[in-house]
């Protein structure tokens, strides 16, 4: 039986960041979507050209849906830096697996100990 356990793979931070990227890149999608969804249920009319009138409960929302529609163009800037963030993090996740599973088949701890318990 093995006296130290070894720490885990972390998975969660790697995942989170990955999550972090994907949000970031397709983030004028959503604010495009939103647009959509919103002039949709109320008959607006939305395009890029021009803010139109969109009149919601009595107050003008058509500059509010104009800029989110215009959103959706910073995508040709939020997709390619995602996808070289997601180059990076691959490269940066097969590195630190492949060195940690070495490191855990030759039976070394990992770099930093756990604190002691001191009481």
């Amino acid at each position: 039986m093995n006296a130290k356990p070894h720490k885990r793979f972390p998975w969660v931070l790697y995942s989170l960041a990955l999550v972090v990227i994907f949000a970031f890149a397709f983030a004028p999608i959503g604010s495009v979507t939103l647009c959509a969804v919103i002039a949709n249920a109320y008959g607006c009319k939305v395009d890029e050209g021009s803010v139109h009138p969109c009149v919601i409960n009595g107050q003008d929302y058509g500059h509010l849906l104009y800029s989110l529609g215009v959103l959706g163009w910073l995508m040709l800037v939020t997709l390619p830096c995602g996808l070289f963030a997601f180059i990076v993090w691959l490269i940066v996740l097969i590195l630190h697996w492949t060195a940690w599973q070495k490191r855990v088949s030759a039976g070394v701890p990992p770099p930093i100990p756990p604190p002691s318990a001191t009481v």
